[in-house]
C-alpha cells in the first residue's frame, strides 16, 4: 500500500496541489501506519465471524464514512481515491461513481485472483461503499433554506445577523386572497441553526410561514466557492 500510496500521492500534488497533497500524505501515512500497527498488536489468522455478508458491510461502511470525511476536507486516504478525485474534477461524476470507476477493473480482477464468490463480493462491496459515499458526503453538506413570510421581519432578521452570523434577503410579497403586504426572508443556515432559527420564529412570531427545504449545494460567501 505505502510504494502504490506514493505513486498516486505524487499524481495528487501535480493535479491538485501542494494543501491536498499534504492533507493526503498525513492520512495515507497514518492509515499505513495504523495497519501495521494492528497487524502487531492483534493479528488476524482469519474473519472474525461466520458471516461474510455482515463483515463486508462493516469493512466497506467503515471505510466509506472516513474517505467521504477526507473528501469533503479536499483531502483524501490516497490510493484509488485520488483517481476518483481527478476524475469528479474532470467530469461530471459524483465521488461515488468516480470510486466506482476507478476500482472497478481491480475489483473484477478479484474474480480471478481469488474465486468468483469472493469476486462477487468484492464487486458489491465495492457497490456498497461507493452508495454509502455519497449519502454521507450529501449529509455533511446539507443547509438548510429558509423562507419566511412574515409581518414582523425585524427581529428575525436581528436574530438572523447578530446570533447565527448569517446573511438574509428581504423580498416584498402580498397575500393573494387578503392583499395584505409581507415580508419574504432567505436565508441559508446549517442544520444545528436551523433547529434555533425554527424555535425562534415560532415563539417570536407565531402566524409566520415557514418553508424549510434541505440543500447540498450553496455557492457562495459563507459557504462555498465553485470548484
Amino acid at each position: 500500500m505505502t510504494i502504490i500510496n506514493i505513486g498516486l500521492l505524487i499524481l495528487g500534488f501535480a493535479v491538485f496541489g501542494r494543501s491536498f497533497g499534504i492533507r493526503t500524505v498525513y492520512a495515507s501515512l497514518l492509515m499505513s501506519g495504523t495497519l501495521q500497527l494492528l497487524e502487531v498488536i492483534c493479528p488476524m489468522s482469519g474473519p472474525m465471524t461466520s458471516q461474510p455478508l455482515v463483515e463486508l458491510f462493516f469493512a466497506v461502511g467503515l471505510p466509506a464514512v472516513g474517505s467521504a470525511i477526507l473528501f469533503n476536507l479536499d483531502a483524501s486516504s490516497g490510493g484509488t481515491d485520488i483517481i476518483a478525485m481527478i476524475l469528479k474534477k474532470h467530469t461530471a461524476l459524483n465521488i461515488g461513481v468516480a470510486l466506482l470507476c476507478s476500482d472497478i477493473i481491480i475489483t473484477v480482477s478479484a474474480c480471478f485472483a481469488f474465486g468468483m464468490e469472493t469476486g462477487l463480493f468484492s464487486v458489491l462491496g465495492l457497490i456498497i461503499q461507493s452508495l454509502f459515499m455519497d449519502l454521507v458526503m450529501d449529509n455533511l453538506k446539507t443547509k438548510k433554506c429558509f423562507q419566511i413570510i412574515t409581518s414582523n421581519p425585524e427581529p428575525i432578521e436581528q436574530f438572523i445577523t447578530a446570533e447565527l452570523h448569517r446573511g438574509a434577503t428581504r423580498l416584498h410579497g402580498e397575500g393573494s386572497y387578503t392583499h395584505e403586504g409581507k415580508t419574504v426572508l432567505l436565508a441559508v443556515v446549517s442544520r444545528h441553526e436551523a433547529v434555533q432559527l425554527r424555535n425562534y420564529i415560532h415563539k417570536q412570531d407565531p402566524a409566520a410561514f415557514m418553508i424549510i427545504t434541505s440543500s447540498t449545494e450553496i455557492i457562495g460567501k459563507g459557504f462555498r466557492g465553485v470548484n
